[in-house]
């Protein structure tokens, strides 16, 4: 059984970074929220794409490895979750606008 390396782990949200006197990147400057969040849904996809890959690729014996297919369900998951609690923080904040009195 080969020894694989273990990759570095890519963030959702790979362009935007986060503290106290952070800046946001010149290059998603220009870019509209929507298509921030496009471009991690389309990530989130990918790593979903990916573990289920791995995991019929165990299931069918083409891979013995079940540590990558550990640690690429894991990744998805912990992704979907990110984005799950995004939405839910972006709808939170639409109903409190929605209640606001003019």
């Amino acid at each position: 059984m080969a020894v694989n390396t273990i990759s570095g782990i890519n963030p959702v949200f790979s362009n935007i970074s986060i503290g106290e006197n952070s800046k946001v990147n010149q290059g998603t400057a220009n870019l509209p929220f929507s298509e921030i969040f496009r471009n991690a849904l389309e990530n989130v996809s990918r790593l979903e794409l990916e573990s289920q890959a791995l995991a019929n690729a165990f299931a069918l014996g083409k891979t013995d490895n079940i540590h990558q297919v550990m640690i690429a369900a894991e990744k998805a998951d912990i992704a979907l979750q990110f984005t799950l609690q995004i939405r839910n923080k972006i709808l939170d904040a639409y109903n409190e606008i929605m209640r606001m009195q003019i």
